[in-house]
C-alpha cells in the first residue's frame, strides 16, 4: 500500500491588527504559498491572519481559519477564509494551529504568536521569524530562521519542509 500524501499546510501566525506595511508582507506571503500549491492556514480573524488569506486567495489558494469561538457569532472568520473550523478553544486553538501546520511564518506580533512560536518549537515545525519577536533563553538563541521578505520566508519554510514530506 503506498504511503498517505497530504497537502503541505503553512501556518501564517500574527497579531489580529497591523500596519500597512505589515499587511502588505503578511499578503505577499500569503501569495507565495498559494503558489507553491500549499494550503494556508491561520487564526482566519483580522491583522496578519486576513492579508495572509487575502494574498493566498489573489493566487487561488486553498485558506484554513481555525477560530477560537464554537460558532460565527463568536468568532467570525475573515472574508477570505475557505473553510473556518471553530474550535471553541480559545488560545488554546494556538496549539491545533501548530499541530495542524507544516512549517510556521511568524510575523510580527503580541504574545499570542509568541505562544505560538514557542508551541511551533516545542513540537519541533520548522519556524521562520519576519520582523518577530528576538529572544534568547538562558543565554541560547534557539535556532529559528529568519528573514526580511515574504519570498524568502516562504523559501525557507518550503526548504525545511522539503519535498514530499510527511509530519
Amino acid at each position: 500500500m503506498a504511503a498517505r500524501t497530504h497537502k503541505i499546510v503553512i501556518g501564517v501566525m500574527g497579531p489580529a491588527a497591523c500596519d500597512p506595511e505589515t499587511a502588505a508582507l503578511a499578503r505577499g506571503v500569503g501569495r507565495a504559498i498559494a503558489e507553491r500549491g500549499a494550503v494556508l492556514l491561520c487564526g482566519g480573524r483580522g491583522g496578519v491572519m486576513e492579508a495572509a488569506a487575502e494574498g493566498a486567495k489573489s493566487a487561488g489558494g486553498l485558506t484554513l481559519g481555525v477560530l477560537p469561538g464554537a460558532g460565527p457569532r463568536e468568532s467570525p472568520p475573515n472574508a477570505y477564509i475557505d473553510v473556518a473550523l471553530f474550535t471553541g478553544l480559545g488560545e488554546g486553538r494556538n496549539w491545533v494551529n501548530i499541530c495542524a501546520s507544516d512549517a510556521i511564518i511568524a510575523i510580527g506580533g503580541g504574545f499570542g504568536t509568541l505562544s505560538e512560536i514557542a508551541l511551533g518549537l516545542k513540537a519541533q515545525r520548522p519556524v521562520v521569524l519576519v520582523g518577530s519577536w528576538r529572544f534568547e533563553i538562558d543565554g541560547v538563541v534557539p535556532n529559528v530562521s529568519r528573514a526580511s521578505s515574504a519570498a524568502e520566508a516562504v523559501g525557507l519554510a518550503f526548504a525545511a519542509v522539503g519535498t514530499g514530506a510527511a509530519r
